[in-house]
């Protein structure tokens, strides 16, 4: 009897305290990517080959484009730590993002951004070394990534018929 009284008790605590429980993406039409499928990009300025690949992850393949994303990519470098024999144990580096983004059936520009981002990179080996490459290939790739995630991010509650320089 005890036991039955226990698992009730239990049961009503369980529902009351989920009772106001909120579904985080509640609104799918906010949290869609309104460029996907929708859109041409071109690149220039540093060459990355992984911004080809996980650029299409973000904006797909589009036959019929209403817009064109211009990305144009700045690098920098600097040494942070030299070796007596002057190899370089430590480097920063620094990837401007300037995004520009058009709209194709009225001609003008919707959005403009730039982002940066940073990343520390210390190589293990002098020459070549996969394992090293590859690591910093993916601090590429993710810095690649969080740049575009900002972009979608500012362009999530823009209206992409709204001309930014139209009079």
């Amino acid at each position: 009897m005890i036991l039955k009284k226990t698992y009730l008790f239990v049961l009503i605590l369980i529902l009351c305290s989920c009772s106001r429980l909120e579904f985080v993406y509640q609104d799918n039409k906010k949290y869609s990517n309104l460029l996907y499928n929708k859109t041409t990009y071109e690149f220039s300025g540093k060459e990355v080959p992984s911004l080809y690949r996980v650029t299409s992850k973000y904006f797909g393949n589009s036959k019929n484009p209403e817009n064109k994303l211009n990305i144009i990519v700045n690098e920098k470098t600097i040494k942070r730590s030299v070796q007596s024999n002057q190899a370089v144990s430590k480097l920063d580096y620094e990837l401007e993002f300037n995004f520009s983004l058009e709209n194709l059936k009225k001609r003008c520009l919707v959005f403009e951004n730039k982002v940066i981002s940073k990343f520390s990179y210390e190589p293990k080996a002098s020459g070549y070394n996969f394992g090293s490459d590859k690591s910093l290939e993916n601090m590429y790739e993710l810095a690649i990534e969080e740049s575009l995630g900002s972009f979608l991010n500012f362009v999530m509650d823009l209206d992409l018929s709204d001309c930014k320089n139209e009079n």
